[in-house]
């Protein structure tokens, strides 16, 4: 017959260890998001330095591509909808040029409303632009005039989903360094 002896005091602190690792604890839960939050904003600077426009980006649209970490569950995204306030005004007016030098400057017609209010739209509001050079346009009729289409690039699609792969490599290896201390600490 074997006899086997449990030391209660040993078993009491592993098991109290255990518990500080689980994500049900409110500082384990606490850290978690915070991780997640940092390689998020990572995984958003990656992104808006890959988008790319063929003519610029004079109003700085990239500044429009929006984050968010979840409350409920842990987990985040990177998205370019339209956030819930509207921001600063742009201020911005755009380069005229005269194509010579006995031509008369100025546009003759005043802007309409929507045309100014587009132009008023600062960096942040302008996810519309971003999801028109993503996902392109059918062919654009204004006032008679044809605008054309734009063909999509998808440059958001593509740079956000590399970036959010490398975010989920880094964020598991920095949750296991995190468990990893919180292991090492208590014993």
């Amino acid at each position: 017959m074997f006899r086997f002896d449990v030391n209660d005091a040993v078993f009491l602190e592993q098991k109290e260890t255990i518990e500080k690792a689980l994500s049900s604890n409110p500082k384990t839960e606490k850290m978690l998001r915070n991780l997640i939050r940092r390689v998020i904003f990572q995984a958003r600077a990656e992104t808006m330095q890959n988008i790319q426009f063929k003519y610029g980006d004079p109003r700085e649209a990239v500044k429009s591509v929006r984050t968010s970490v979840y409350r409920k569950v842990l987990g985040g995204n990177i998205n370019i909808y339209n956030s819930r306030k509207r921001h600063e005004s742009s201020g911005y007016e755009p380069p005229r040029k005269q194509r010579s030098s006995f031509a008369r400057g100025g546009n003759r017609h005043p802007r309409s409303a929507r045309t100014q209010q587009i132009m008023d739209y600062g960096p942040m509001d302008r996810g519309f632009i971003l999801r028109f050079v993503n996902s392109g346009t059918n062919r654009r009729i204004s006032l008679g005039g044809n605008r054309g289409r734009i063909a999509g690039n998808h440059s958001f699609t593509s740079s956000s989903e590399s970036a959010m792969n490398r975010a989920v490599d880094t964020l598991s290896t920095l949750i296991d360094n995190e468990l990893e201390n919180i292991l090492n600490k208590n014993t």
